[in-house]
């Protein structure tokens, strides 16, 4: 079934007697609130969708890191350096700040764990960087990669998150740890407990920089900077970039190099995007299921707004016979944690997930984004369709519209 071309027909396979499907422009859309009351800027049609472009003209067997370094990305199927990675590498090196602006997908996670890697090779110093991230998720994921670039080099990594066993924490905090990651909440709680120091970390990256300033961690940010009294460099990656971002990275970083793989403001380039006008009378699950029955929505991630909505529609996919999970703030870390390992093996289907859930899933292959809800904001849109089209490959994203 060619979905795409059911829709642009304006009609409906006939197994449900729904209403038929039809697109409706987003600036025809009733506003929720003034933050997306231009919303349709940010979607994209297949005409405007372009291929990827950026091929870096050298490998990482010729940049310069160690021969170590250099095995374990061989390992990991790393030829080439992402944009992100190619055009930042040298200045990271060199101990120059940074503000990377890329969407997710994009190989930011490596482009700063190659450089702190490079460095911890020649000076194996504990407690020497710091990376924080805003969810329990990212944070995990960050420390898989650490761990595989790190291999075989006797350096060392903890992520301390929230939901998880604070005493393990204390003890683990206390070791000899080369890099920490962290979500803002359970760092506190571990300097608060004086289990860790932040005055001894050299380097900070702050990851998902405006999700976090999003989240309200404003005050955490600045409470960490302010305690690394021998910080000397500092990475901050975001993949939006707004006016009233500007006061508070002119606090963090000093004189940084600004490296953009996108312009801050709207989705990568290889993502398809359209709507989904939900016709009066129609049932918006039957859609959705009709949907998702095409083979081609082989592993979807989608989006509501409350973790109730999460459930509701993860129990009534589940009943329709499609695979499917929910992960959200009610989600032991360790259901969340299985869920996601679930989805990326092909277990189930769709992950349903709320806005802060979904932070930090490092899933290649999603093949469709779909968004039951609108999100609130631009951000938080740009944020969910990133989820797909990553790593150099071609994405779709919907969003249902009443």
């Amino acid at each position: 079934m060619n979905y795409k071309k059911l829709r642009a027909d304006n009609t409906s396979p006939s197994r449900r007697s729904h209403a038929p499907l039809s697109r409706k422009p987003l600036s025809n859309v009733k506003k929720r609130q003034s933050s997306i009351s231009d919303f349709s800027k940010l979607v994209k049609t297949a005409s405007e969708v372009s291929a990827p472009t950026y091929e870096a003209d050298r490998c990482f067997n010729n940049m310069p890191l160690s021969n170590s370094l250099k095995r374990n990305l061989a390992a990991k199927g790393y030829v080439k350096p992402s944009q992100i990675q190619d055009e930042t590498l040298e200045s990271l090196l060199a101990g120059k700040d940074l503000i990377g602006i890329a969407n997710t997908g994009s190989g930011k996670t490596a482009a700063f764990l190659i450089p702190v890697i490079e460095r911890l090779i020649k000076l194996p110093k504990a407690n020497t960087a710091l990376v924080v991230v805003p969810t329990r998720e990212l944070a995990l994921q960050i420390e898989e990669e650490f761990k595989f670039l790190a291999n075989h080099m006797n350096l060392h990594c903890a992520s301390f998150i929230g939901g998880t066993n604070i005493n393990r924490d204390l003890r683990q905090a206390r070791q000899n740890n080369h890099v920490i990651i962290a979500t803002p909440g359970r760092l506190r709680d571990l300097v608060n407990q004086r289990a860790l120091s932040l005055k001894a970390f050299e380097l900070l990256i702050l990851d998902e920089f405006d999700r976090m300033l999003d989240m309200g961690f404003v005050k955490e940010i600045r409470s960490i900077v302010k305690d690394m009294t021998g910080r000397v460099q500092t990475m901050l990656f975001s993949a939006t970039l707004e006016p009233s971002q500007k006061g508070i990275i002119q606090e963090i970083v000093v004189n940084p190099e600004v490296v953009k793989v996108n312009d801050g403001e709207s989705t990568n380039s290889q993502i398809d995007e359209d709507i989904i006008h939900v016709p009066e009378g129609a049932d918006k699950m039957d859609m959705l299921i009709e949907m998702v029955s095409d083979s081609g929505f082989s592993k979807v991630l989608l989006f509501t707004e409350t973790k109730r909505w999460a459930d509701k529609v993860c129990k009534q996919l589940n009943q329709s016979g499609v695979k499917a999970d929910a992960i959200h703030g009610n989600k032991s870390q360790n259901y969340r944690n299985a869920a996601l390992l679930k989805f990326k093996n092909g277990g189930i289907q769709v992950l349903v997930a709320t806005d802060v859930a979904s932070r930090g899933i490092d899933v290649n292959d999603v093949t469709h984004v779909i968004n039951y809800q609108l999100p609130l904001t631009y951000q938080s849109y740009i944020h969910r369709v990133g989820r797909t089209g990553r790593a150099g490959r071609s994405g779709k994203a919907y969003t249902f519209v009443n």
